[in-house]
């Protein structure tokens, strides 16, 4: 047996644990996984796997779409589309993949061995696995998969088939998944941080999940309560969301997008802080206000909860209560510009490179500044009414959740990557893998921009030939993002997996700070079994 090192490099003392420290071989050693990152690694899998199912969707959708007419799919099939598309990014890739991320990089970013709960890590990765085997297979269900929008709203959810049965369960147990990794990242972080590093010395990325955690523990019970309550409507005579036994479908609204907002939050925050990690190691300075991140950080995820309606202006809502939350929404994009201006401040005058992390990171502060503008316009009432429902709303929030989330973790991955596998991904493949995807992303969903202020609305099979031409863009752009992915699969993440490629050092962004560049190059099976001596930034091992 090779010696284990502790943090400082020495070699550390047997003791009755002494077979722990062999990385378990074979199936077993994922099935039951214990160690962070094992479990972060299969949570990023999943989450791409899904990435994939999810995107197979979205181009069924581009592909009807591509000229007028009916061409591929029914309008029944079509609306099952785009709600499994959208249940399914959401739930199924994007908030795992920021869990995976925080499965690897918390314990090593605070100098803890591990999470705090290491059999309820595995328990609330493996609740992931018959969930979506359930959403997606909702499809081979009588009358197909759930038709009634990722928001599931009454009526349509009265009257769906059993698959929307399936879907309540699904997202009840995916709901549960959370609730036990957000209860783990919060033990985490308050109880195993190396001594020294104080809360307001802990890496952004730190923070902004440690927020994120505490939002989604407040928010998932009330969308649970609103699927039960369609559960009971839908089988066992209450009428909550039924007009018919006095009940009210813009009821169900306001439950939902009480926790819809603030999950939009969640879906951006963890990317917030892995972009506030990349921009100063490439600009080669430390992060431009560090404190005032931190708040705005908290500011968004309190704010969040007091915006919901802005959803809901077509709804009949009062001139008073459009007010309220026109201004409210307004107010949010305060706490959001601070940020961007900090990441602008931090590389003002520094020495920049742009390898593939800094490239995302550039590219997520250029996109979701874009996606930004048009949601604070969306937050309009008067201009807000003209455009519900249409296209222009499906490119406001892809420009938040794929220039956003999804360039993040693209940027993360290329940044902490050589930390996992120990290789150095192809640098030329990154940059081509970022600029397809940057070029295919905008001819996706910037004509549809166009079309929603031209009135086409969302969520139809089919339209007329007015529409065509930008269609036909979006169509070609969506497919083009598709294979993008595919080839960053198969030609970047699959060979780091393999341990193929040049040997990546100890630290390969020399400006990178943090308590994860302290180990090895891979991470060895178990970190920081000894808690760190720090110094005085929080970010090195001394000693």
């Amino acid at each position: 047996m090779s010696a284990v090192l502790d943090p400082h490099g020495h070699a550390a003392g047997h003791d009755h644990h002494d077979d722990h420290h062999h990385a378990p071989t074979g199936w077993r050693r994922w099935v039951f996984a214990t160690n962070h990152k094992d479990i972060g690694t299969m949570y990023l899998l999943f989450a791409f796997a899904m990435l994939m199912i999810g995107g197979v969707l979205a181009l069924g959708i581009r592909a009807e779409l591509f000229q007028p007419g009916l061409q591929y799919v029914n309008p029944e099939l079509f609306n099952q589309l785009t709600t499994m598309h959208g249940l399914i990014m959401v739930f199924g890739a994007i908030m795992p993949a920021f869990v995976g991320f925080a499965n690897w990089m918390i314990p090593l970013q605070i100098g803890a061995s591990d999470m705090a709960f290491a059999r309820m890590n595995n328990f609330s990765f493996w609740l992931m696995i018959p969930a979506a085997i359930m959403l997606a297979g909702s499809f081979f269900m009588p009358g197909g998969a759930p038709a009634a929008g990722w928001t599931l709203y009454a009526p349509l959810t009265l009257q769906m088939g059993p698959s929307m049965d399936a879907g309540i369960f699904a997202m009840h147990i995916l709901g549960a998944s959370s609730i036990m990794g957000s209860i783990n990242i919060i033990v985490t972080i308050l109880n195993m941080r190396a001594p020294g590093m104080t809360l307001m010395k802990m890496p952004m990325f730190v923070w902004t999940w440690l927020i994120t955690a505490y939002l989604l523990i407040a928010v998932m019970p009330v969308l649970a309560g609103a699927i039960t309550m369609t559960l009971t409507d839908r089988h066992f005579g209450t009428s909550f969301f039924n007009p018919a036994g006095g009940g009210d479908p813009v009821m169900y609204q306001h439950i939902f997008w009480f926790f819809g907002h603030p999950e939009v939050y969640i879906m951006i925050l963890p990317a917030f802080g892995i972009v506030s990690q990349i921009v100063p190691a490439f600009a080669r300075k430390r992060l431009f206000g560090y404190a005032s991140m931190v708040y705005a950080t908290a500011s968004i995820a309190i704010l969040s909860f007091i915006v919901w309606a802005h959803h809901m202006f077509a709804t009949g809502m009062p001139v008073t209560g459009q007010l309220f939350f026109m201004y409210a929404t307004m107010l949010i994009a305060v706490p959001t510009g601070v940020k961007i201006f900090n990441w602008l401040a931090t590389m003002w005058r520094g020495s920049m490179t742009f390898e593939t992390p800094m490239l995302w990171a550039v590219g997520f502060i250029f996109v979701f500044t874009m996606g930004g503008f048009t949601g604070l316009i969306c937050a309009m009432a008067p201009f807000d009414i003209q455009i519900q429902d249409t296209y222009y709303v499906v490119a406001h929030f892809h420009y938040v959740l794929v220039a956003g989330s999804l360039y993040a973790l693209f940027a993360g991955f290329y940044y902490w990557a050589p930390k996992w596998t120990g290789v150095m991904y192809n640098e030329t493949l990154g940059k081509w893998h970022f600029w397809l995807s940057l070029i295919f992303f905008n001819i996706t969903f910037f004509p549809m921009h166009f079309l929603g202020l031209a009135g086409m609305p969302r969520r139809y099979a089919d339209y007329p030939l007015q529409f065509a031409d930008f269609n036909a863009l979006a169509s070609v752009g969506a497919f083009g993002f598709g294979i993008t992915q595919v080839l960053f699969f198969l030609f970047i993440v699959i060979p780091v997996m393999r341990g193929k490629g040049e040997k990546a050092p100890q630290k390969p962004w020399e400006a990178a700070e943090g308590l994860e560049w302290e180990v090895p190059s891979p991470a060895p099976f178990h970190t920081f079994e000894n808690p760190p001596k720090l110094d005085a930034t929080a970010t090195k091992v001394i000693g």
